[in-house]
């Protein structure tokens, strides 16, 4: 499954390499994006299957690479 979801910084992530230990569990009927660690959800967000359909929200983001952290010095990480 390929897609792109925002995290909480902003920044768009492909759901097959969201980085920072974290998985993807992707309902794709209802356009959904749990993001997961070990059993813990640790972020939902909206599933956009191209980044057309990111722009088409009306959404501008940077893609960012899963080796790009999660959160920021300011956010305790």
């Amino acid at each position: 499954m390929s897609g792109f979801f925002m995290d909480w910084d902003g920044n768009l992530r492909s759901v097959e390499d969201p980085g920072g230990g974290y998985v993807c569990d992707v309902d794709l009927p209802a356009r959904y994006v749990a993001v997961m660690q070990g059993s813990i959800l640790a972020h939902e967000s909206t599933l956009y299957k191209t980044l057309t359909d990111v722009e088409k929200a009306g959404i501008k983001a940077e893609v960012v690479p899963g080796s790009h952290p999660w959160g920021s010095k300011r956010d305790g990480f």
